[in-house]
């Protein structure tokens, strides 16, 4: 009689795998990076890596997250929304990204952001905001504060102050600001003592309602994008709502520190998923304590 013995994968074997996995990745990365405007196809990108386009998909998601598509699409969208930014037109801005015309520019920004590029190149026009940086308990807090309320709050780390301030200043790329920092201490303190705090919210009709949304979510609690896509009558637009999730300007106040991905790990905080986790630590903590 012959016994078949079977053998487990070495830790050596597992190890190796994974080394020439991130070689494939980051091989396609650069491909992606350095060919995006000439719209790879997954077969180009699995071609670059060495690998069969099902074993490359498998990887790819692996190791970054997200498809190679929508890794391409979301360098589209940034470098769009520099030349929009910089005053250049719909059109100017889709075939400089190297789509066919405005309504494939359309079409992006409705995936990514679920607002048109007009919308996102008419953001702040006529405004003028205070902005202004404070301590909170999660961090630098940098705020932006219009005439009728509180506009956007981030969180930053040590020296990452002025890259938070930016992020926020590139949002409304057609508004005036002005330095305050008396005015963000002031807003701070309120905030965190829990005082109600008015809110002027500058977004579109689809995203104002994600924000709604986030706001009934209970303190300390976490649900996934799509609960909050089911809560708002879209079940079908989980992506979008995530999207709209992670262009909340403000941070706490609209908590989508408590949105969550679909198999419930702490993933996609603007601000850091360390941040994320002391906060819902913080509200549970408090909850706790008020019962």
């Amino acid at each position: 009689m012959t016994t078949t013995t079977m053998t487990q994968p070495s830790a050596a074997n597992d190890l190796d795998q994974a080394r020439r996995d991130y070689e494939r990745v980051t091989t396609a990365l650069k491909y992606l990076e350095e060919n995006w405007r000439d719209r790879p196809s997954f077969e180009d990108a699995a071609r670059q890596a060495g690998v069969s386009p099902h074993h490359f998909h498998r990887t790819f998601a692996r190791w970054t997250g997200t498809s190679p598509k929508r890794f391409s699409d979301a360098l589209t969208h940034a470098f769009s929304r520099s030349l929009l930014a910089d005053g250049a037109s719909i059109l100017e801005a889709a075939l400089e990204s190297g789509l066919s015309g405005p309504s494939r520019l359309h079409d992006l920004y409705i995936a990514q952001e679920a607002v048109t590029p007009g919308d996102a190149k008419r953001r702040g026009q006529g405004l003028t905001f205070r902005l202004g940086r404070a301590d909170t308990p999660f961090g630098i807090g940098v705020f932006l504060i219009a005439p009728r309320g509180l506009s956007a709050l981030a969180f930053a780390d040590e020296g990452a102050e002025e890259a938070a301030e930016t992020d926020l200043t590139s949002r409304y790329p057609a508004a005036e600001f002005v330095r305050d920092d008396a005015a963000a201490g002031e807003y701070a303190a309120r905030i965190f003592a829990g005082e109600r705090t008015p809110l002027a919210l500058y977004g579109s009709d689809f995203q104002r309602q994600v924000w709604r949304a986030l706001l009934a979510i209970p303190p300390g609690k976490a649900v996934a994008y799509g609960d909050i896509a089911a809560a708002i009558g879209k079940p079908s637009a989980a992506r979008a709502v995530g999207a709209a999730v992670g262009r909340n300007p403000v941070s706490w106040l609209i908590p989508c520190h408590r949105a969550l991905s679909s198999d419930a790990r702490l993933t996609g905080y603007h601000w850091g998923v360390d941040r994320k986790r002391a906060m819902l630590a913080f509200e549970s903590f408090r909850e706790l304590h008020a019962a």
